[in-house]
């Protein structure tokens, strides 16, 4: 059987539970000639080199902080992708690198899997401006859910940290965090929001799934908000992106 490889990029990749899930998923399968590894890069140009020297590439996925600095080095992107402004997943199609964006996919299921019809018809507050910041954004916009996004730096139109206060959490009862904040093995940090604001009404959304309960939705949890990590988003990207690799493969 032809040897297929396959990976995560990003810079600091020891929290990821990406190898583990596709070594079950190949085990499960039978198929002893895929594997998935990580390659962590130091900065976004050594993507080329990377490319070059690595055999049996068959499929890539792009996580913090290169998910939007990697469009540049791909030969083509999905509409989705394009739409997002931010790739997660890398396609080999013959001579080919195309960018695909299943984050939208994973969270979009995840998101509807414990929204309540009051949040639904509420506002949401993006923790973070990055790539994955853009997918959750894609995704409220799709369901018709107004959101704003929060940065320790915020440019025109993006609200301060300082700015999340009671009256306003009143009125924005979906909280995403897209930070790496309170990731493994930084699990000591969080978003700087008033939480004693929260209510029982509130959800809050962590797309950090290491460790399961970041001290951001360990407050949450405290004052009632429903809580929901990452994981189950990391799960249906990850099933999406394994679909993509795979169309038009005959093992």
């Amino acid at each position: 059987m032809e040897r297929r490889r396959f990976g995560l990029l990003g810079k600091k990749l020891e929290h990821s539970f990406s190898p583990n899930y596709f070594a079950l998923k190949f085990e499960q399968e039978g198929l002893p000639n895929c594997t998935y590894e990580l390659f962590p890069l130091t900065k976004i140009n050594d993507f080329e080199q990377l490319i070059q020297e690595q055999a049996h590439l068959a499929g890539l996925n792009v996580t913090i902080p290169y998910k939007q600095a990697i469009i540049p080095y791909l030969d083509e992107l999905s509409p989705q992708a394009k739409a997002v402004g931010a790739v997660n997943t890398i396609q080999f199609w013959g001579n080919k690198l195309i960018g695909h964006n299943t984050d939208v996919y994973g969270f979009e299921q995840s998101l509807l899997s414990c929204l309540t019809p009051l949040q639904k018809q509420s506002k949401a507050l993006i923790l973070g401006t990055g790539g994955a910041a853009l997918a959750v954004a894609y995704v409220l916009q799709q369901l018709q859910i107004p959101y704003q996004y929060v940065s320790r730096t915020p440019t025109t139109g993006q609200l301060t940290y300082t700015a999340i206060n009671a009256p306003l959490l009143k009125q924005h009862l979906i909280l995403v965090n897209t930070t790496p904040l309170g990731m493994f093995p930084h699990i000591h940090s969080y978003p700087d929001i008033d939480y004693n604001a929260l209510t029982s009404d509130h959800l809050l959304f962590d797309l950090i799934y290491n460790p399961t309960e970041t001290l951001f939705l360990q407050k949450g949890k405290e004052q009632q908000t429903t809580i929901q990590n990452g994981l189950s988003m990391l799960e249906l990207q990850a099933d999406r992106a394994w679909e993509i690799w795979n169309e038009r493969y005959v093992k």
